[in-house]
């Protein structure tokens, strides 16, 4: 099966709809599918939920398509970065589904393993608990988490073969190999695409299983927060 396209319009040709749900792999600006994102803004594609752990920044990233009105619902963990999502969500023009960062990336886990839930202590007795089942072992509270089973996966890798073996670079794997496995297809795009067979089977993190397109491509890769200070001979 054919899974190396020309372009992110290419790839994502056939699998955008409105209302659909997206996992997104990245962390802040960190490891994130820049090139599919900017493909899913001008496919117009809209009310969108999107499960990411963060909505990138203001005017980059997943704030693109919060700047076009594409996403209806997030599923997130921090808001912190971006002032376009924190305007749309009290205003009343975006939901915001809140996870605790290790619930967010164990439910994308979860959906790729085909579990539809699982207890955990994270939450309770909080406004995260709220309205969700709760079951006590051994005299302590835990509450139902629900996996997450995604229309659509956007990741971002470091290096892929042409059968879609990947292999992340330091932190920016965070949330990718999880957002990766929760979809029902998964649209990659890397740095390098390398031979068959050139991947060491041992550093390989995730496995072209499933992995179902693949791009290759020029990334800007920002810096979110730049901190300087004066040298000290200066």
């Amino acid at each position: 099966m054919k899974k190396v396209y020309g372009s992110a319009a290419e790839a994502l040709d056939g699998l955008l709809h409105d209302g659909m749900l997206i996992a997104a792999g990245g962390f802040g600006l960190c490891g994130i599918p820049e090139l599919l994102i900017d493909a899913v803004v001008e496919s117009g594609v809209k009310d969108l939920t999107v499960a990411s752990n963060n909505c990138g920044v203001d005017g980059f990233g997943l704030g693109k398509l919060l700047d076009t009105k594409q996403i209806k619902k997030m599923m997130s963990s921090y808001v912190g970065e971006n002032a376009e999502f924190m305007r749309q969500y009290l205003s009343g023009e975006l939901e915001l589904e809140f996870n605790p960062q290790g619930t967010l990336a164990e439910r994308m886990r979860a959906g790729g393993s085909g579990i539809p839930g699982f207890y955990t202590k994270t939450g309770v007795g909080t406004v995260i608990a709220e309205g969700k089942e709760v079951k006590n072992w051994a005299g302590e509270d835990y509450i139902l988490e629900e996996g997450i089973f995604a229309d659509l996966s956007i990741v971002k890798a470091w290096k892929a073969d042409d059968t879609g073996n990947l292999v992340f670079r330091k932190t920016a794997r965070n949330f990718n190999p999880p957002a990766a496995m929760c979809g029902k297809v998964c649209v990659v795009e890397v740095e390098e695409i390398v031979p068959r067979g050139s991947l060491d089977p041992d550093h390989i993190h995730l496995p072209g299983i499933y992995v179902h397109r693949i791009i290759q491509g020029e990334h800007e890769k920002r810096i979110e927060q730049r901190t300087t200070r004066k040298r000290e001979d200066a």
